[in-house]
C-alpha cells in the first residue's frame, strides 16, 4: 500500500534526507517525484511515497512524528484533494441598518442585538469567510429627517448623521472583541484617537488576515447615504455580495405593514427595483451594484442563522440581481 502526501517545495529535499539519515526517522525506501496533479501557491510541491511492505509499527509511527513536525498538511487530505468551502461567497459586505441595531426600540442601541450579529459573524468567519461591514446610524441620528430644523442645513444634519454611524461602529467592534474576533473600525474621515482611517489596501489586508472590518461614517460625503456607501466600498475592496440585514423578511410586493396580502419576492432584478421604485436601497446604491454586478440579498437580521444561510446560498430573504444557488450544489463543483 503507498500513501501519498503534500510536502515543502523540491528546495527541501536534501534536507529531509539529512534528517533521514541522522534521525531514521524516515522510512528506508523513499523516491521522490515533481507533483503535477495540483500546484500550491503557484509552487511545485512534492509526492513523497512511502512502501509499506518494509514498514513496522515503530517505522510507521516514527514517520508520521516527522511528518506532522516537518511537513505542512496546506489543509489538504491523505488523498491530495483540497478541502472544499461549504459557503457560497468568500468575501462579503454585511450592511446593517441603524433601526436594526436598536432593536425593540427601548434604548438607542440593544446590546442583545450587537451580540448576536457578534456571534453571527463568528461563525462564519470560522469558515474562512471574510466580512466586512457597514453600519447605519438611523437609530441615533438621521441627517434627511433632521435638516431644516433650527437652521440646521442638510449637509451638516449629515455630518452628524456619520458621526453617529462611528458610534455604533465602535460598538460593535467592542462587542465582537469582546467574543474574540479581531476587528477593525475604518472611518471616512479622520478620527485618528478612535478609529483608522479608511485605506483600502489596508482594508483588503485586515480581511486576508481573518480580521472582520467595519466602514463606519457612510462615503464621507454629504447627501450620500449608507447604503451607497455600502455598494461603494463593495466594489473597492472586490465583495462579491451586499447582505442587507433589516428588520423586515426581505422584498414585498406592497407594504406589508399596510397590506395584509403582501408577498414576499424570491428574486428581483435590479431594474425590477429601479421601475418599481421599490425601497430596497436608493437609486445611486442600486445603480453602483448594478453597473459592478454586484448581487445584493435582503433578509432580517432578527432571525437567527439567517447571516450564515444568506452566505452559504440558502434560500433566505430576497435576492437582487443574482441567482440562488445550494450549497450542495456549490459543494459539488
Amino acid at each position: 500500500m503507498a500513501i501519498s502526501i503534500s510536502c515543502s517545495p523540491c528546495s527541501s529535499v536534501n534536507t529531509m534526507l539529512s534528517l533521514s539519515s541522522s534521525s531514521q526517522c524516515l522510512p528506508s525506501k523513499l523516491f521522490f517525484k515533481p507533483c503535477k496533479s495540483f500546484m500550491l501557491n503557484s509552487r511545485p510541491g512534492i509526492v513523497v511515497n512511502c512502501a509499506s511492505s518494509d514498514m513496522g509499527s515503530s517505522s510507521s509511527s516514527d514517520y508520521e512524528s516527522f511528518r506532522q513536525a516537518h511537513l505542512p498538511s496546506f489543509g489538504l487530505s491523505s488523498n491530495g484533494d483540497a478541502r472544499k468551502p461549504s459557503y457560497k461567497w468568500q468575501r462579503v459586505l454585511l450592511k446593517v441598518s441603524g433601526e436594526a441595531l436598536a432593536g425593540d426600540n427601548a434604548q438607542n442601541i440593544d446590546p442583545k442585538v450587537t451580540m448576536a450579529i457578534a456571534r453571527e459573524v463568528a461563525s462564519v468567519t470560522r469558515l474562512g469567510v471574510e466580512v466586512a461591514i457597514v453600519v447605519g446610524g438611523g437609530n441615533i441620528f438621521r441627517g434627511s429627517t433632521w435638516a431644516g430644523c433650527s437652521g440646521l442645513d442638510r449637509s451638516s444634519a449629515d455630518y452628524i448623521g456619520m458621526m453617529a454611524t462611528v458610534m455604533n461602529a465602535i460598538f460593535l467592534q467592542a462587542t465582537m472583541e469582546s467574543i474574540g474576533i479581531p476587528t477593525r473600525v475604518q472611518t471616512a474621515f479622520r478620527m485618528s484617537e478612535v478609529a483608522e482611517p479608511y485605506i483600502r489596501r489596508r482594508a483588503i489586508r485586515h480581511l486576508e488576515k481573518g480580521r472582520v472590518v467595519i466602514f463606519a461614517a457612510g462615503t464621507g460625503n454629504p447627501f450620500f447615504t449608507t447604503d451607497t456607501a455600502a455598494a461603494l466600498r463593495c466594489a473597492e475592496i472586490n465583495a462579491e455580495v451586499v447582505l442587507k440585514a433589516t428588520n423586515v423578511n426581505g422584498v414585498y410586493d406592497k407594504d406589508p405593514r399596510q397590506n395584509s396580502d403582501a408577498r414576499l419576492l424570491d428574486t428581483l432584478s435590479y431594474q425590477d427595483v429601479i421601475t418599481k421604485e421599490l425601497s430596497v436601497m436608493d437609486l445611486t446604491a442600486i445603480t453602483l451594484c448594478q453597473e459592478n454586478n454586484i448581487p445584493v440579498v435582503v433578509f432580517n437580521l432578527n432571525e437567527e442563522g439567517n447571516i450564515s444561510r444568506a452566505i452559504q446560498g440558502e434560500r433566505v430573504g430576497t435576492i437582487i440581481g443574482g441567482q440562488r444557488r445550494a450549497a450542495t450544489a456549490e459543494l459539488q463543483q
